[in-house]
């Protein structure tokens, strides 16, 4: 067993994510959801109600990144899913080193979401450029991260997603009155933040920050996953 290597390892992680139907699942919507929010955005045909008056779509950070958190759950389901039936005990029986294990899976998770990230952002870019795309490509990278850590962690699939989408719609909004300085530091805000689209100024960072506090989310979510997948019971 120890003879297996780690290309081997990285090649049967990614095989294995490019057969999930969530994987494809997870990205044609993501990608569909691009491009219509692009296309709204482009034609500016439809305008949401705001404080100050009626609100362009693509003004709308929240609204914007949303396909993130569809996209994401290639990676949570590339981690979660093989804590069904026991799929993890047959992982760990072929490849006992734990620690080669947890480096092969997180090789391919990062290697699946910048394959992925592509076609999920380009059709939208197409009908409306991105100004930044760069710092979009990173959002969806370090978001999948931050997923697939929090799956590991959580043996799972429903609570990383409901996690992922429960926070910028009901958590953040909910907090930005009153704890700015917390909700600034949340995924979400960070995110919005490296786009130059901050819900709110009281909880923007600048785009540096908000590369940095993304940064240390996902380090910390793939480093707990890690150490999940290491020290805990299969």
């Amino acid at each position: 067993m120890s003879a297996i290597r780690l290309a081997d390892l990285l090649r049967a992680e990614l095989t294995k994510t490019r057969t999930l139907p969530a994987t494809w699942i997870a990205l044609g919507v993501a990608s569909a959801a691009n491009t219509v929010l692009a296309l709204l955005a482009a034609t500016d045909a439809v305008r949401l109600a705001g404080q100050d008056g009626p609100v362009a779509i693509g003004q709308l950070g929240t609204l914007m990144v949303a396909p993130v958190y569809v996209f994401a759950a290639i990676a949570v389901f590339a981690a979660g899913s093989e804590y069904r039936a026991g799929q993890l005990r047959v992982s760990l029986a072929a490849v006992p080193d734990r620690h080669r294990l947890a480096a092969a899976k997180l090789a391919a998770v990062t290697a699946a979401c910048l394959l992925a990230a592509g076609p999920a952002i380009l059709p939208g870019h197409l009908v409306q450029p991105v100004a930044d795309p760069a710092s979009l490509l990173a959002v969806y990278l370090l978001l999948g991260l931050v997923g697939y850590g929090f799956a590991v962690v959580a043996s799972g699939v429903v609570a990383p997603l409901a996690v992922l989408f429960v926070t910028p719609v009901l958590i953040s909004p909910a907090l930005r009155g009153s704890l700015p300085d917390v909700v600034r530091f949340l995924p979400h805000e960070a995110a919005l933040s490296l786009l130059g689209l901050p819900a709110d100024p009281a909880t923007a960072l600048s785009r540096t920050g908000g590369l940095l506090t993304l940064v240390a989310w996902a380090g910390l979510s793939a480093g707990a996953g890690w150490a999940a997948l290491v020290r805990r019971d299969a």
